[in-house]
């Protein structure tokens, strides 16, 4: 008994501190990723919201032909060497790492040559193809012959459940798009007083420069690892013998339907790309560039802002699915159903309030980001809820994916695609701009009820458990949305939510007095300590705060 209590214990701190180091570069990564919206908007003015529509159009396909290129082999690699590394066989992962890592400069070479000749046929928006839109998805072609091999050296240390070396490539590669893009910009705008489409095109081929430097940051991490990890390939079991063409096969055969579901959200975006201006321009009078603004608002706008906080789901994605992996090899289900409930519920305690309190200051964060506009505020406050359904959607994949059912997953995101579809022409019809959100969601939530019951039938999925930890978060969530909401609206009093300096103490004062908030009643309630286990007892002992 208490051997399984150790276990599962040393699980669950495996699964809090990997979580903690791939949020920490999910996060990061991600207020690096909006942050720099600030003063590149600014310098792109008055073309911000129509830069911004051209690089969301641009970033759909591209992270499509990115999960192509990488066809789902980082995440394959990570769940087959934590499956290899359960039974004592580091050998056979690292050879199979080393011949995905041909496969991935192969695909790499093919799928940027795909993407840059394909780009004409590409750049539609449903109603006609546009040429700036051919020479930013050209600019982002060069970035898919990199990313597969960054991808796949991620894959591997994930495969190790060391979450570190991922983190730092993430945070590494952001920042040096990032110098790019305001490099570029500055110089292009600014200084030269050019044309935007070129700071444009600039500003995606930044996606390649991140790459390379993100590559340098795993090389250095195997370089300085290379004796522990070298230790464990000599002491391994050497049982198992498996062939090139086996280890190809078995990675393809994992790989496959990693594109498809890694493809989930991206492909509900798709069809938010090619059906958004012509269903508006049939329901609405409006001349093409406030189309275009409006799909921004949207496609990038709101959600370069909400997927800061959906990163923290993908982070809690990455971590499970080699932990299910290993627990699934070894036919341990009483660890899988405990890991199960230990990934959702770490997900909602993070998820549900940092998705209530955007919503409650929707209106001074779009201010601070994107200059006033009511409309894109209202579109945030509907997005901020939304991310809660695209984070569970992730989640709920990757745990299917982790305990093998990748057909049953396909099967789901597929229904789920379908209803989006299917409801996107009624809801646009209904409600004009929000439509798509609404269409989204529908489709988002078939597919979490689908996996919930599934895993609750066939993994003994503890629901009773999670249910009431839900009930605990969202009660604690909705008195903290309702705090926040008090102190926005009582510093507007004397702060204007129109101009960017006022928001931004308004955006801090209401973050702070709403974290606060959460935590203290996470702590008073136990609820903190039940969720990130014992090891964070003595840091609470340490900040001096009464339990």
């Amino acid at each position: 008994m208490r051997e399984n209590n150790l276990k599962e214990q040393n699980t669950q701190d495996t699964f809090v501190k990997g979580s903690a180091w791939m949020t920490f570069g999910s996060i990061t990564s991600r207020l690096l990723g909006a942050l720099y919206i600030i003063p590149w908007f600014i310098w792109m003015s008055p073309y911000g919201n129509i830069a911004n529509a051209l690089t969301a159009r641009s970033y759909n396909i591209y992270s499509i032909f990115i999960l192509i290129s990488t066809a789902g082999i980082p995440g394959a690699v990570a769940k087959q060497v934590a499956k290899y590394n359960a039974l004592n066989e580091y050998g056979v992962g690292r050879k199979l790492f080393r011949r995905g890592l041909v496969l991935m400069v192969v695909l790499g070479v093919i799928s940027a040559a795909i993407m840059y000749f394909a780009s004409p046929l590409l750049a539609s928006n449903g109603s006609r193809s546009d040429p700036r839109q051919v020479a930013v998805m050209r600019s982002l072609s060069y970035a898919i012959l990199i990313i597969p091999v960054l991808s796949i050296m991620r894959g591997y240390f994930q495969g190790y459940s060391d979450m570190m070396p991922s983190a730092m490539s993430q945070f590494v590669e952001q920042l040096a798009r990032v110098i790019w893009m305001l490099l570029t910009a500055y110089i292009i705008m600014q200084v030269q007083h050019g044309n935007f489409v070129d700071a444009v095109v600039q500003s995606n081929l930044a996606a390649a420069i991140g790459a390379a430097f993100g590559i340098l940051v795993l090389a250095w991490f195997l370089f300085s690892r290379r004796k522990e990890l070298n230790y464990l390939v000599d002491n391994s079991n050497n049982e198992i013998q498996v062939s090139t063409a086996s280890l190809f096969r078995e990675i393809i055969e994992q790989a496959i339907p990693f594109i498809i579901i890694d493809a989930g959200i991206q492909l509900f975006y798709l069809v938010d790309q090619y059906t958004f201006h012509p269903m508006i321009a049939s329901v609405v009078k409006a001349s093409y560039n406030t189309i275009e603004t409006w799909y921004a608002l949207f496609a990038l706008n709101a959600n370069k802002l909400i997927m800061i906080i959906v990163s923290l789901a993908s982070a809690m994605a990455v971590t499970a699915i080699p932990l299910l992996s290993a627990a699934h090899a070894k036919r341990d289900f009483k660890g899988i159903s405990d890991q199960i409930s230990n990934t959702l519920d770490l997900f909602l305690f993070v998820m549900i309030p940092a998705a209530f309190g955007m919503a409650a200051i929707a209106t001074p964060i779009y201010t601070v980001f994107y200059g006033f506009d009511q409309l894109g505020s209202n579109i945030l406050y509907l997005s901020a809820f939304t991310s809660i359904t695209l984070g569970l959607f992730t989640v709920l994949m990757a745990i299917l994916q982790g305990l093998s059912e990748n057909g049953l997953a396909i099967k789901y995101l597929v229904l789920g695609l379908v209803i989006k579809m299917i409801v996107q022409y009624p809801m646009v019809y209904l409600f004009k701009v929000y439509g798509p959100l609404i269409a989204t969601n529908l489709g988002m939530l078939v597919i979490i009820f689908m996996s919930f019951k599934h895993l609750e039938v066939e993994f003994d999925f503890n629901k009773s458990r999670t249910s009431r930890r839900f009930i605990g978060i969202t009660f604690f969530s909705i008195i903290m949305f309702l705090l926040v909401l008090a102190v926005e609206h009582g510093l507007e009093i004397f702060l204007s939510p129109a101009k960017r300096a006022s928001a931004l103490i308004i955006v801090f004062v209401a973050v702070i007095v709403g974290g606060i908030f959460y935590a203290l009643v996470a702590i008073k309630s136990h609820l903190a300590q039940k969720i990130l286990g014992d090891k964070i007892v003595p840091i609470l002992e340490k900040l001096h705060v009464k339990m």
